[in-house]
Order: structure tokens, then C-alpha cells, then sequence
């Protein structure tokens, strides 16, 4: 029996949990999140959202992985064999996941190779960059005969080339970062984990120099202490942690799983936790400074501007570095390249992550090689996101993701954990065997919190949820959700 792969060390693991949680929506979708529901005051909700529902769920994944040495698949399977499917569910959503992220990746590249102009071509107003957006990196708009057609979601219009090889050369990351196991991934993240954070340091350094910052901050950050006593912030609080941490994919279950059953726990829960919420809250600083900036230059108001999701990465964000040219021409470029290598490197831990949680289950259910697996998954991937960079592939992205990842997928999946964990397994046998090996102890209050208040939680979120897809829609273009991030754009 071969045996299982192991990390490099200790800090192998915790760079790659990290880099797994710590991705695309930490710098695009926090910041907003937090300004659209109080601000400053939004922390509170937050951090107790982290503590009561995020940790919590983070160690039982981290403790099934340690104590039952396989993949989310294999390690329910052990609780009991009829539970094995909701492994397989959770990596099958991932993988559908990593298709249309990927393609996401895919558009950074386009802008990453466009950021080595002397002149930026998506200009410096969001109508100019969201032009550029839809009509030459997406190519949903089109001009036929002097008129402009917009192509539909049935349209598909044929490939939008620079989205399409942008995402294979991701693909062929993702590839070559796992296709040789843990250890290689382990050395993979000691640079990509670290690099989007010195970016996005970078970034808010130079935003806090530039005119107009303090305005974008008190956006920010000033609290709105009213907003405590309305649901729909507490909602947001506890949706934004359950989906930034990477749980419910299976992936912090095979991460752990290649840990010695001997390994500590609650501590790399905790820190794992801490660094997501970290990098997420000082990537608010980065983009409200440089938003604020482009407001005064721009002669906006703040709130004209502020907004979530791609809207924010690919048409305000991008008109606001472009702006930098007024104040030196090389700013402009140089910062935009900055921002698509800190948005690259934030998601390629992301993807490569859910793929590897996959390969794990295959390798344990089939034995397959890892090589075999690492390939079959990557042109299963390649081919599905094939879809999604046709000319109407934004409509099909919006789409899945709204369904698979944003609605039911996740939820239901960390709702299926606690419930067949808490309910129908001994939880205290976990709690004392992860107490053995941790640092900090558990008391009877996780068994609280897994058995009661984080299903109760996420019961609230998917009825929340169901509630919102069968009211009319009430989002216009150019307006912002407030609990998701997303700009209609």
C-alpha cells in the first residue's frame, strides 16, 4: 500500500490553507461588504461570525482530515459508508468552480499583458473601461455593419480568443503546481501565498499618498453602529465567512489529511482563520484609497464609484490605476501590473487547491497515480471551461456561479458536515482526540457550535437565499448587492 503524501512541513500546510481561503473575492467582495453593512461596525458581526461559525467548522474539517487520514470522500466514508456521497458532492461543486474561476484568471491575464502599454487602453473613466471590458476582452458587444450587437446567453458567438488562452495557460499552471504531489505545492506557496500580499501592500502604501485617500477610507471605515440592529448585516457577516474560507469544498480536508495524525489542530485552524480576515481587511485599505483618489479626480462622489465582484476588478479599479498617468506616466502601468499579478496569485492558490482536493479523492477511491490524476482532472477542467470563454460565456459564469457557489452548493454541504458529524457521530470522541494533539483545548462550546448554532446559521442563509430567487429582481445595472459584492455592470 503506497503511503499517503506528507507536506514538506508544518509551514507548507499553513502557506497552502491559506492560499486556498485567501483569494479573488478577499480583494473584490470584502471591502464592499463591509462598506455597504456599517463599516467599521461590521467587524463586530464579523469577528463574531468568525468565531462562532468559521473556526469552528474550519477545525471539525481540519480535525476529520488529521484523525481519519483521506480525502473529504474517504474520511466520511470512515463516519459511515452512506455519508461518502456528500464528500463526492462537495468536490464534484468545486470542480465546476474552478472552471469558471479559472476564466476569470483567464481575463487578469489578458489585463496583465495589456498592463505593459504606455498607454493603458481601457482608459481612465469607468465608461471607457467598461467598454473595453465588454467589447475587446469579452467580446459580448460587437460591431456588425456600423451597429453594435450585444451578444446573448444562447449566443455563444464563438471564442473570445485572449480569455480562452489566458485560461489555458492557467490550466497548465495548475498542472505543473500539483501533477508531482503535496511537497511541490508546498514549495508553490511559499511564494504565491506571500507575493499577493507585498502587492497589495504596495498598492496601499501608494494609495495613501494620493489625494482624495482619506475620503475613500472614511467610506471605509466609518462606522454606522445602526446597522448592528438589522439582520441583513449579520447575514452578510456570517455569509462572507462561510464563503472565504474555502469550506465545504473537501479542500481543508485533504490539506489536512497529509498532516501526521499527530499534528496540532486548533492552532493552524486559528491561524489559518486570522491571516483570511486579515488579508481581507487590509485589502480594503488598498482599494478604498486608490477609489477614493479616482472620486476627486474624477469629481465624483465616493459612492459613485465604490462597488464589488468584477465590476471592480476589470472596470473601476482598472480606470482608477489608468488615472495615475495624471500624476506620473509611468504610475499607470506600473501599479496595474501590480494589481493583476496580486489578482493572479491571490486565485492560483485558490484553483490549484480545489483540483488537488479532487485528485486526492480519485487517488483514494481508485489509486490512481498522481500524475494520471493531475491530468485527467486538468483537461476535464480545460474542456469545461471551454464554455464559459465564448463571447457568451459572462452570461454562463453568472449563472453557474450564482447557483452552484453563491445559493445552494456550499451551504448545503457545510450544513450536511455538521449535521452528520454533530448529530450522528460521537463529537466529543473528536473534540477529546483533537485535544490530545492541539495546544489550545476544546471546550463543550464547539460541540455548541457545530451541533446547533452553525447549522442553525446556515439554515437561516439558504431560506435567506431561496427567499431572494423567487422574489423579482430588484438589482438595475450599475447598482451593487450589498450582501454578495457583485456589481451589475
Amino acid at each position: 500500500m503506497e503511503l499517503r503524501d506528507r507536506w514538506g512541513s508544518r509551514a507548507s500546510f499553513i502557506m497552502a490553507a491559506i492560499g486556498s481561503a485567501v483569494g479573488l473575492g478577499n480583494l473584490w467582495r470584502f471591502p464592499y461588504v463591509c462598506y455597504a453593512n456599517g463599516g467599521g461596525a461590521f467587524l463586530v458581526p464579523y469577528f463574531i461570525a468568525l468565531m462562532t461559525a468559521g473556526i469552528p467548522l474550519m477545525i471539525l474539517e481540519y480535525g476529520l482530515g488529521i484523525r481519519m487520514q483521506g480525502s473529504a470522500p474517504k474520511s466520511l466514508a470512515k463516519l459511515n459508508r452512506r455519508w461518502e456521497f456528500v464528500g463526492w458532492w462537495a468536490l464534484v461543486i468545486g470542480m465546476m468552480i474552478s472552471m469558471y474561476y479559472v476564466v476569470i484568471m483567464g481575463v487578469s491575464c489578458v489585463y496583465l499583458v495589456e498592463s505593459f502599454s504606455t498607454t493603458l487602453p481601457w482608459g481612465t473613466t469607468a465608461g471607457t473601461a467598461k467598454e473595453f471590458f465588454f467589447k475587446d476582452v469579452l467580446q459580448v458587444v460587437e460591431e456588425v455593419g456600423g451597429r453594435k450587437v450585444v451578444h446573448g446567453p444562447f449566443n455563444l458567438g464563438g471564442m473570445a480568443w485572449g480569455v480562452l488562452i489566458g485560461a489555458l495557460v492557467v490550466w497548465a499552471f495548475i498542472f505543473l503546481i500539483i501533477f508531482k504531489g503535496v511537497k511541490q505545492v508546498g514549495k508553490v506557496v511559499m511564494v504565491t501565498v506571500p507575493l499577493p500580499w507585498l502587492m497589495i501592500l504596495v498598492l496601499m502604501v501608494r494609495g495613501f499618498t494620493l489625494p482624495g485617500a482619506a475620503e475613500g477610507l472614511n467610506f471605509y471605515l466609518a462606522p454606522n453602529w445602526a446597522k448592528l440592529l438589522e439582520p441583513s448585516t449579520w447575514m452578510a457577516a456570517y455569509g462572507q465567512i462561510f464563503f472565504s474560507l474555502s469550506l465545504g469544498f473537501g479542500i481543508m480536508i485533504a490539506y489536512a489529511s497529509y498532516m501526521s495524525r499527530t499534528s496540532d489542530v486548533t492552532n493552524n485552524a486559528f491561524i489559518t482563520s486570522f491571516a483570511n480576515c486579515a488579508t481581507s481587511y487590509l485589502a480594503g485599505f488598498a482599494v478604498f484609497s486608490i477609489l477614493g483618489y479616482f472620486a476627486v479626480a474624477a469629481n465624483l462622489p465616493v459612492e459613485r464609484v465604490v462597488g464589488g465582484g468584477p465590476g471592480l476588478a476589470f472596470v473601476v479599479y482598472p480606470a482608477a490605476l489608468a488615472k495615475l498617468g495624471d500624476v506620473a506616466s509611468w504610475m499607470a502601468p506600473l501599479f496595474s501590473v501590480v494589481f493583476f499579478v496580486a489578482l493572479l496569485t491571490l486565485g492560483i492558490d485558490s484553483a490549484f487547491s480545489i483540483v488537488e482536493a479532487f485528485a486526492s479523492g480519485i487517488q483514494d477511491k481508485f489509486g490512481w497515480s498522481k500524475t494520471k490524476t493531475a491530468a485527467v482532472l486538468c483537461i476535464i477542467g480545460t474542456v469545461g471551461t471551454l464554455w464559459f470563454c465564448t463571447k457568451a460565456g459572462i452570461y454562463w459564469l453568472d449563472i453557474t456561479d450564482h447557483w452552484v457557489s453563491e445559493s445552494y452548493g456550499l451551504a448545503v454541504i457545510g450544513l450536511l458536515e455538521c449535521l452528520l458529524v454533530g448529530w450522528f457521530y460521537k463529537l466529543h470522541k473528536l473534540r477529546e482526540e483533537i485535544n490530545t494533539v492541539s495546544e489550545v483545548r476544546l471546550g463543550r462550546w464547539w460541540d455548541f457550535f457545530v451541533k446547533f448554532l452553525t447549522p442553525a446559521i446556515l439554515i437561516v442563509i439558504l431560506i435567506q437565499v431561496t427567499l431572494d430567487n423567487v422574489a423579482p429582481p430588484r438589482a438595475q445595472f450599475g447598482q451593487t448587492c450589498p450582501h454578495c459584492g457583485k456589481t451589475y455592470i
